[in-house]
Order: C-alpha cells, then sequence, then structure tokens
C-alpha cells in the first residue's frame, strides 16, 4: 500500500524545502512579481468566499518583506471589492516589491495608519508581519499587541502563511509571544511548524492556499518528505481484508497481556481495542482480580494465563512469558495498566520476545520497563519481527533522552530509523514513523477526545489490525498501522454518544465494520 498519495495536498516541507520550490518556480521564468500576485490573489478568493469575515472591515499589518507584500495584494484587492480596508506598517519595509505595492495602495485611497490599531477595533485583523523562516522575536510592542488584541477580540485575526511569531519548523513561539489566528492561510505547501502541537494555539484552522506546484517536481527534489493525513484520506484506504474463506485463526490471533490491581481499567479497554478492530481471536493475560471478573463483560475474549502480582501491587509478567507458546499468536499487546513491576526485568523477557516473528505492540509500562535498561535502542534492533511503540511525550523522553524531541517529525523518524521500529509519537497531532523513515502526522483530530483510556483503546486496536495485516501474508506493511491511528482518531472525533473511552469503542467497532462492509463490496466491482 502506498497511502496516501505524495501530491500538494499530503506534503510537510521545512521552510528550507519551501524556499528551494519557490526558487525553482521563479528559475522556470515566472516573475517574482507574477508570483506574488498569484498568491495574493488566491488568499483574496478565500476572503471572499468567507464574506462573514469581512463585514466589519479588514485591517491588514503589513511586514517588511514579501509576506507583507502578500498583504499588501489582499488589501488592495479587498479595497476594490468595496471592503472598507486599512493598512499599518509596525516595521520599516525593507523589500522593493513591498515598499512599491505600498506606494499603489496609498495611491488608490486606502488608509495607512501612522500608530497602532485599537484593539478594540471591531474589524478583521489580517496578520502579514513574518511569513516562512521567521527567525527572530516579535518587537515586543507588536507582541503586546497581538497578545492584548486576542484578549480584547479573540478568533478575530487571520494569519498569512504563517502566524507572525512562529518557527516555520518547529512551531514553537519566539520569545514573548505570538499572533493567535483563527484561520492560518498557508501558501503552497503545509509547513511543519504549523501542525506541531505547540503551534496549536497559534494557527487555529489552517488552510493551504493552492499556487499549482507540480507533484512530479517535489517529489524529485526530497526524498521521503512527511505526510499529512486526515479524514478525507479515509476514502483511498486500503483497510485489510482477510479472504471470505478464512478461519477466525488465519483472520488475525492476538495476545493482550494488560493490566494490575491498581490499573483495572487499562485490561477492559486494551481488549475492547481489539475487539474493535475485527481481529479473529483475542486471548488476555490478567491480574488474578480482572481475570475472575472480565468473561461476563468480554466473553469473546479468552483467558490465556493469570499474571502474578508484585510487591508492588503491578504485575509481574515474567513467569507468564516463559510459559506461554507466543509463536500461536501473530500480534502481542504488552503494556497498558501494567505498573512497573519489582519483580520483572526486561532483560530476562528480552530473548523470547526480540524471537517473535509476529507484531510485538509496545505500550505505557512496558515502555517504561525498557527506558529502566538504558539501551532502549539496542533492544528494539535485536527484534526479528515488527515492533510498535506508542508513547506520548514525556515517555518518549524517558526511552530517549539524549534526543532533540522540539521537532516531533524528526525525532520520531530519527527513532524509527535508528531502532528498526515503527513509533507513535502521541499528541494533538501525533506523529508516526515507519522503520523505513517514512513518516505520517495526522491533522483534523478533536481536542475534546483527549482523555483518559483512548491510549488503551487505541493499543489494543493496533494490535488487532497489526494481526490481521500480518496473518493475511505474513509481511508487514506500515501503512496500515498510520491508517489505523487514523481511523481510531476518527472515530472518537465522530462517536455519537460522547467522547468517554467506552462510547468511542463501541464506535470504532461499527466504524471498523462499515470499513470492511465497504472493501468487501469492492471486490466484486
Amino acid at each position: 500500500m502506498n497511502w496516501p498519495k505524495r501530491d500538494s495536498d499530503h506534503l510537510i516541507v521545512s521552510a528550507e524545502q519551501m524556499k528551494i520550490l519557490e526558487n525553482q518556480i521563479l528559475s522556470s521564468g515566472l516573475p517574482e512579481e507574477s508570483l506574488m500576485e498569484k498568491v495574493g490573489q488566491l488568499m483574496t478568493r478565500w476572503f471572499l468566499k468567507n464574506p462573514n469575515l469581512l463585514s466589519n472591515g479588514v485591517f491588514v499589518l503589513i511586514g517588511p518583506g514579501h509576506n507583507g507584500g502578500d498583504g499588501l495584494v489582499v488589501a488592495r484587492e479587498l479595497h476594490l471589492a468595496g471592503i472598507d480596508v486599512s493598512i499599518w506598517c509596525p516595521i520599516p519595509l525593507k523589500k522593493k516589491l513591498t515598499k512599491n505595492l505600498l506606494s499603489y495602495s496609498l495611491s488608490i485611497g486606502i488608509r495607512c495608519l501612522k500608530t497602532p490599531p485599537e484593539i478594540s477595533n471591531q474589524s478583521l485583523w489580517i496578520d502579514a508581519v513574518f511569513g516562512l523562516g521567521q527567525s527572530r522575536d516579535l518587537p515586543k510592542d507588536l507582541a503586546d499587541l497581538f497578545k492584548a488584541r486576542e484578549k480584547e477580540c479573540p478568533n478575530k485575526l487571520v494569519s498569512l502563511d504563517i502566524p507572525s511569531g512562529i518557527c516555520s519548523d518547529t512551531g514553537k513561539p519566539f520569545k514573548g509571544g505570538a499572533a493567535c489566528a483563527r484561520f492560518t492561510l498557508t501558501v503552497g505547501l503545509l509547513k511543519r511548524g504549523l501542525l506541531q502541537d505547540q503551534a496549536v494555539p497559534y494557527v487555529g484552522i489552517l488552510k493551504r492556499i493552492d499556487i499549482g506546484i507540480d507533484s512530479k517536481s517535489i517529489n524529485k527534489l526530497f526524498d521521503q518528505l512527511p505526510l499529512k493525513i486526515s479524514s478525507s484520506d479515509l476514502v483511498e484506504l486500503a483497510w485489510p481484508f482477510a479472504s471470505p474463506t478464512a478461519s477466525k485463526y488465519q483472520r488475525g490471533r492476538v495476545l493482550v497481556i494488560s493490566g494490575s490491581r491498581k490499573y483495572m481499567g487499562a485490561s477492559f479497554l486494551s481488549m475492547r481495542g481489539a475487539l474493535a478492530s475485527g481481529a479473529g481471536s483475542i486471548q488476555a493475560a490478567l491480574p488474578e482480580i480482572i481475570a475472575n471478573m472480565f468473561a461476563p463483560y468480554m466473553p469473546e475474549v479468552v483467558l490465556a494465563g493469570v499474571l502474578e502480582e508484585s510487591s508492588n501491587k503491578s504485575s509481574s509478567i515474567g513467569n507468564f512469558i516463559e510459559q506461554i507458546n507466543i509463536d500461536q499468536f501473530d500480534a502481542l499487546l504488552i503494556g497498558p495498566g501494567l505498573g512497573i513491576s519489582t519483580e520483572d526485568s526486561w532483560d530476562v523477557l528480552s530473548e523470547k520476545l526480540q524471537e517473535f516473528l509476529g507484531l510485538i505492540v509496545l505500550d505505557a509500562d512496558a515502555l517504561n520497563q525498557i527506558a529502566l535498561l538504558n539501551k532502549s535502542f539496542e533492544w528494539f534492533q535485536k527484534r526479528k519481527g515488527p515492533s510498535l511503540i506508542t508513547p506520548h511525550i514525556y515517555e518518549f523522553r524517558r526511552l530517549f533522552g539524549s534526543l532533540d524531541y522540539s521537532d516531533a517529525l524528526d525525532a520520531a523518524r530519527q527513532v524509527a530509523l535508528n531502532s528498526g521500529a515503527g513509533v507513535l509519537l502521541k499528541g494533538a497531532h501525533s506523529v508516526f514513523s515507519a522503520p523505513s523513515g517514512k513518516t505520517w502526522q495526522i491533522i483534523g483530530t478533536a481536542p475534546w477526545t483527549a482523555r483518559a483510556g483512548l491510549g488503551d483503546i487505541l493499543a489494543g486496536f493496533l494490535a488487532g489490525v497489526g494481526s490481521i495485516e500480518y496473518a493475511s501474508s505474513k509481511k508487514f506493511d506500515w501503512d496500515i498501522i498510520a491508517a489505523s491511528i487514523l481511523v481510531h482518531a476518527e472515530a472518537a472525533k465522530n462517536c455519537p454518544e460522547g467522547s468517554n473511552a467506552n462510547s468511542i469503542t463501541s464506535f470504532l467497532a461499527s466504524y471498523v465494520r462499515d470499513l470492511n462492509f465497504t472493501k468487501y463490496l469492492e471486490r466484486d466491482i
């Protein structure tokens, strides 16, 4: 599976890569003035399609460079369309094109303020101060103005390309603060900084302004750019589809090892996540307190064994792993709710797990156990089958503390390449990187789903889908893991019953059933 397409709608670039593409466009014969006009006209078209934003007039903050020039084209075209437009230049203009556009704007009657605007002004503010490749703090008075404006009139600012004060690559705001946009109209391709968690409060709703960059040119220049995935990509999703004649044991066999006296809910949720995947056979190793009570709630799950309780009320898995034949499974999930057992040593568990040829999904406390080894990379490198880790940022730091994780895309990719494991770095816009270095980032997720239990469901779900994939072909396509992460996120966002984990798991099962039914029908077309 090659999902999604490597085109302008999906590719994510750094500031430097976007500049290379722009220079290629200019070197091919398009004048710089024409490119600026094209960008400004396309942005203006977006504004005119959203007239509710313009009803109280527009105020454009003009920067010293070409971002300011884009803003002046927008100001001019909105003025000519009959919109009440004012402008202000908080920083002296530097670029000749921008100066020329300012002169023309003044000649046709656009008002240019000499002092900062009133923050209570009800007009829409358009931030065209700093764009691609910002590398410095905003002037203090301007940063303070943006901050005061957001407090006084929230959701009444649109940023052109990049919110002023945001790093284009990391999404981190510079010292002093940044503009808070309701919408960000980014030019050409998606900039990686705009998708990162630290940028979310500043970017608002992200809209890409398509300037017609040829996908073949992009792919020729750059290898393995990260890919954005969102709800629209589910249409092209090649969901794993087992043979119609396959038995339950040929449709994915999963072993879930989870739970402890302290964290009983994690067991139930991870098992429910595995059930939602549609895997044919699910077994579980559970602490005694859960083993004695789970059957009425999940009669489809077979008890594979009882985990011993350690002295700190965590679950010890060492004896169970030694006794069970793990080769009868296609995927193992280890970790949700286990706690950190004082009796377990990951060194002792390593050999048998490393020999296992199916998928191992390591979540939560399994990751914390591996972090205690101080040789996380080495452990994953010795695995003969595919490994998938699902850390949030704090678990990631415990595992790979020496890395720079200011850029989630780079951090996940570096770990995947160096360890040979698939890496899901969970966040508001989760990043997933395959061992090949291919990397995806999810956007459009719902903030109301950041609740306890969703990670346990996801871990079980990934193990279940991975087992179906492995059982179908005895090989592993990492694209299906990226797709599964998106399916989980979409089910959480669209669940009609609520945002709690139980409701979302039930809806996820229905969601997957519908995907399977669609693929079943497509088989006969």
